[in-house]
Parts: structure tokens; C-alpha cells; sequence
């Protein structure tokens, strides 16, 4: 009979023999690039899925296949999670922090405190080169998919909310999803 005791002296003489430890496995490297990808049936032809946890939007091209972009996505406590649909698409869209967003860090967002300023669309905007409005039965709900003026933090959790991505690859999305696209967020 195999007791617990052999199994564990058996374990120990085993892991002592040089060659006979298991090989640890090479961690993924994340890789913001687009690229081809199979996914699960259950997600549509034509839909958005984000998943935050692995920094990436996929976006359905036909049954079990995906385009995978690389995005950053809401800090813990911020993030969008649920369904929603693109309502509105803007070219260099305008800005404006919410006011939750000037209270958490009237620093950051001085310039915005007790007035009505937004912030012209260009090369300086947070909301990069194009923006795709999240909104929830008719009812904006404030988050954005959208470019960034900073790509280091594509695959991180850093936003106050939005998914962002680098301002080529929202530009390439931009021109593939129609108004009226669903997006998932798990």
C-alpha cells in the first residue's frame, strides 16, 4: 500500500535529482497588436467583446474568429463592465472630464473646475483620434472606446473608465463597426 509518507519521500528524492524538476512555463508576453484569433461560437459576427482582465477588445468578424486589439481599460472601481451599444462616433472628438472625475483629482483637472471648457479635438486630447460613445438604452453612460496621447498605457488598468487603445489600431476599429454595434464588457 502507497501511504502518504512514501508518496512524500518519493516526491522529495525525485525533485532532488537534477533534470527531473518540471519546466516552468514561459509566460505569455502581452502583445497589443491586432491580430486573427479564434473565439468562442457564442459571440456574434459584428460584436465588441473587452476583456479587461487581459487587456484586450476583440472584434467579431465571422462565426469562432476575432480581430484582438490591445487596449487599457478603467482603474479598479471605474471600469465599464456589462452590455452596451456605440450610439455616437466621433473623428478628434472633443473633451470634457465629468465631474466625478474633477472631483476625484481637482489637480489633474484644474483647468476644467467652475467653468464650461472642453477641450478641442487634436493630437493633445486624451480621447486621441477617434472615440466610440458607449450608451445604454438611449442613455449615455460616459464611457468610451478611444484613442490615447498615451500609448504606454495600453495593457494596463489605468483610465478613469473608458477602454483605450492606440490611436492607429481605434482608427482601424473605427472604420469596421457600424452605429448600433453591441459591446460586451466581462
Amino acid at each position: 500500500m502507497f501511504s502518504r509518507r512514501n508518496f512524500l519521500i518519493s516526491a522529495a528524492a525525485i525533485s532532488a535529482v537534477p533534470g527531473t524538476t518540471h519546466a516552468k512555463k514561459k509566460p505569455v508576453e502581452y502583445d497589443p497588436t491586432p491580430q486573427i484569433v479564434r473565439i468562442k461560437k457564442q459571440f456574434l459576427p459584428g460584436q465588441l467583446l473587452v476583456a479587461p482582465r487581459s487587456f484586450y477588445l476583440y472584434f467579431v468578424t465571422e462565426p469562432r474568429k476575432a480581430i484582438r486589439y490591445g487596449c487599457g481599460v478603467g482603474k479598479a472601481g471605474l471600469e465599464f463592465t456589462g452590455t452596451a451599444t456605440i450610439d455616437v462616433k466621433k473623428e478628434w472628438p472633443t473633451w470634457r472630464p465629468t465631474e466625478e472625475m474633477i472631483e476625484r483629482d481637482p489637480i489633474a483637472y484644474a483647468k476644467f473646475k467652475d467653468n464650461d471648457y472642453v477641450q478641442p479635438g487634436g493630437g493633445d486630447n486624451p480621447l486621441g483620434a477617434r472615440a466610440l460613445y458607449l450608451f445604454q438604452n438611449g442613455v449615455d453612460t460616459y464611457f468610451r472606446i478611444h484613442g490615447t496621447t498615451q500609448p504606454q498605457t495600453i495593457g494596463r488598468a489605468v483610465s478613469n473608465g473608458c477602454i483605450r487603445m492606440l490611436n492607429e489600431h481605434v482608427i482601424d476599429l473605427y472604420n469596421r463597426v457600424p452605429i448600433g454595434t453591441v459591446v460586451t464588457v466581462v
